[in-house]
């Protein structure tokens, strides 16, 4: 996540709920191609061609997960999309597991691994958890993401909580860093010498 241009106002409307079949689709393709270059990913699913074909299953379970709360906001365009929980969300973590080992196969050790490390460093303070963000290829420096981060900071302020997420890569600790987060702890690194989840956490004002 790298836009730069200032954020339209919290009451410029994004999408939110009511998402059909061909929206999440959508959604899911336009989180697959925007990670599927991300070190998290690759380090997931090493394999290129493999990585290509399982996100877009992987992602749907975000997307309808985020959505089962009406935690899913897009650009008016469409161009961009953020998946949060709200504060106080407890999904049936059982059946999320199902679902993962059911897109990722094998691979769903992997995402077991980043799991783990993700509960040790979650804040237990009331807040809105974003895990993920994306904005079409073309579209970067657009200010769209920054449109939607703004958003969700305009919410959490009005009542009064943080806000939360991981960043994976450098352009997504930037935008944070814009929208007024700040670093939480240490990061936290995968095994084996992969790559690093970096936690980023925003005071409501």
């Amino acid at each position: 996540m790298s836009p730069t241009a200032p954020p339209p106002t919290p009451t410029d409307p994004p999408a939110a709920s009511g998402l059909g079949r061909e929206d999440v689709t959508r959604l899911c393709a336009l989180l697959a191609s925007s990670f599927q270059e991300d070190a998290l990913t690759r380090w997931m699913i090493p394999d290129e061609h493999r990585r290509a074909e399982l996100l877009p299953g992987f992602f749907r379970v975000f997307v309808e997960l985020s959505a089962s709360y009406d935690g899913v906001l897009t650009s008016p365009d469409g161009d961009a999309v953020l998946l949060f929980l709200p504060p106080g969300a407890e999904p049936d973590e059982a059946a999320l597991d199902a679902a993962f080992a059911a897109s990722l196969g094998g691979h769903v050790e992997g995402l077991r691994t980043i799991a783990a490390l993700q509960a040790q460093a979650h804040p237990h303070d009331p807040h809105y958890y974003v895990s993920f963000g994306a904005v079409r290829a073309g579209r970067q420096q657009s200010g769209l993401m920054s449109g939607l981060l703004g958003v969700m900071a305009a919410r959490a302020d009005a009542e009064g909580v943080g806000l939360y997420t991981e960043a994976s890569s450098p352009g997504g600790e930037a935008a944070t860093l814009r929208a007024g987060f700040g670093r939480l702890g240490g990061d936290l690194a995968l095994p084996g010498g992969g790559p690093v989840l970096r936690p980023m956490w925003r005071d409501p004002r």
